[in-house]
C-alpha cells in the first residue's frame, strides 16, 4: 500500500511539474536594457554627472561638490556631434572657472585646444572668475561618431604638500551645438 501511495504521489507531482513548466512557456519575456550596454554618447556633459565619466579621456580629477572637476595642464574629452553639425559646423562651449589660487600663483593662464585635430583659438585669463570658452568648430571636424577635444594650458600649479595633483582650472560642463 505504501509503494502504491508513493507511486500515485510521484505521478501527481510529476504531472503538476509538467503543467507548471508548460504554463511558464506561454509567458512573454520583456527585454530591457542592461547596465552592461554602453550608454549613448552625449553632445553635452556635466562634470558632476557620473554618466559623463566615460567621455572624459584624460586630465580630469574626481568630482568635487557634486558639480565640477579640476583639470590638469592637459585634458581631453569626447562629445557626440549633434544632428546637422557635419554639414553646418558647430560651436563648442566649455563652462569653466579660473580659481583665485591659480591667478595668485601664475598671474595669467592661457587655454588652447583642438577639435579632432582642428585648432581652436586660444584665450587668456588674467582674473579669477567664471567664464564660457566658446569656439566655432569646422564641419570637417564633425563628420565622425565622436569629436575628440584636446585642451592644454600654458601653466598649471605643480603638486604641493599632500596634494599630488597638477591643478589647471575648474570645468563645470562641456557642450557641442550645431550652428
Amino acid at each position: 500500500m505504501k509503494n502504491s501511495l508513493r507511486c500515485v504521489l510521484s505521478v501527481a507531482l510529476g504531472a503538476a511539474f509538467v503543467l507548471a513548466a508548460s504554463g511558464c512557456k506561454s509567458r512573454k519575456v520583456k527585454v530591457q536594457a542592461t547596465e552592461e550596454e554602453a550608454p549613448r554618447m552625449a553632445s553635452a556633459i556635466s562634470m558632476g554627472d557620473p554618466k559623463a565619466e566615460g567621455q572624459l579621456i584624460s586630465g580630469f580629477y574626481g568630482v568635487e561638490a557634486g558639480a565640477w572637476r579640476w583639470t590638469g595642464k592637459q585634458f581631453t574629452f569626447v562629445l557626440r556631434p549633434p544632428s546637422g553639425a557635419a554639414q553646418k559646423g558647430g560651436k563648442v562651449q566649455l563652462k569653466l572657472t579660473v580659481p583665485q589660487v591659480v591667478i595668485d600663483k601664475e598671474k595669467t593662464i592661457a587655454l588652447s585646444g583642438a577639435a579632432n585635430g582642428s585648432p581652436l583659438a586660444p584665450e587668456s585669463y588674467t582674473q579669477a572668475g567664471e567664464y564660457t570658452y566658446t569656439r566655432d568648430v569646422p564641419a570637417s571636424a564633425l563628420t565622425g561618431e565622436t569629436v575628440k577635444f584636446e585642451f592644454q594650458l600654458d601653466k598649471a600649479i605643480p603638486p604641493t604638500g599632500g596634494d599630488l595633483r597638477e591643478l589647471g582650472m575648474i570645468v563645470l560642463n562641456a557642450s557641442l551645438e550645431s550652428k
